[in-house]
């Protein structure tokens, strides 16, 4: 049951950062002025980062379980659960609440730390 947890935390996470990437191009970029150009593109590249290592810590989260190794678990859980959680808690407080990401990252924890 706790490597599915994991691998569901896994999923949730893939989904939610080509979510939060989306968004980002369609909705957030679509719509700022940022001057200079090449200031806009490192913003995108910055935002686009954190979709791809989001993707790469889902991507572990799903792997953990075959990996037969109790201390890679251990830090690849408590690793992705801080870079979760701290994206949560920067989510809410940002948005104040009223963006469902905080809410998605938040179940991501609960699963991983449940998974562990």
């Amino acid at each position: 049951m706790r490597d599915l947890l994991l691998q569901c935390a896994g999923a949730l996470t893939i989904v939610v950062a080509v979510i939060h990437g989306y968004l980002g191009e369609a909705k957030v970029f679509a719509r700022a002025t940022i001057e200079p150009a090449r200031l806009r593109t490192l913003i995108r590249l910055v935002w686009q980062a954190s979709t791809v290592a989001w993707i790469g810590g889902g991507v572990l989260l799903i792997a953990v379980p075959w990996m037969g190794s109790e201390t890679a678990r251990h830090w690849i859980v408590a690793t992705m659960a801080c870079v979760f959680g701290f994206s949560a808690l920067a989510n809410a407080w940002a948005t104040r609440g009223r963006h469902f990401g905080w809410m998605a990252l938040s179940a991501v924890v609960a699963m991983a730390v449940a998974g562990y």
